[in-house]
């Protein structure tokens, strides 16, 4: 097996393009945990690939979730653990939810460190090569194995300046 930082300026996660069908690949994450693929978490998993970028329950809800809220922490939940969606903490105490890499493209986010909103980004291939060094050097410093690496820019967004 390679080392992430060996592998990683050659690899990449495929894009939604590239996987076959979105829901078939939650269907079976959810499947490999017990749950099953209801209607409202398929209705969640496309809010969550319209929106493009992290969001919040009520973002959710005004971008067409129709679930209850309640619905949609458990729903959320479930996802999560699965492997489906992750769950990102930002600036404020509201969290916020994406699909899963796995299931998009590699990217890193930029936080407002106002009102806690968070954007995807996709950096240019050299900053990734970049952070394969930076991994490679964390393998030689401290004698980790990498295998995947996340960073969040902090500064303001358009709203808040």
């Amino acid at each position: 097996m390679l080392g992430y930082a060996a592998d990683m300026a050659s690899h990449t996660h495929p894009t939604p393009s590239e996987i076959s069908d979105v829901h078939d690949v939650v269907d079976e994450q959810l499947r490999r945990s017990r749950q099953r693929y209801t209607l409202g978490r398929r209705e969640l998993v496309e809010v969550l690939r319209s929106t493009g970028r992290p969001v919040t329950i009520p973002e959710l809800m005004q971008a067409g979730a129709s679930q209850s809220q309640s619905s949609l922490y458990r729903n959320l939940a479930i996802l999560e653990q699965c492997g489906a969606v992750h769950r990102l903490a930002s600036t404020d105490d509201a969290a916020r939810y994406e699909l899963a890499e796995e299931l998009s493209e590699h990217h890193h986010h930029v936080v407002c460190s106002m009102c806690g909103r968070i954007d995807d980004v996709v950096l240019p291939p050299a900053i990734e090569r970049a952070l394969s060094e930076a991994a490679k050097e964390a393998r030689e410093q401290r004698d980790y194995l990498v295998d995947s690496h996340r960073l969040e820019l902090v500064g303001t967004c358009a709203v808040c300046s």
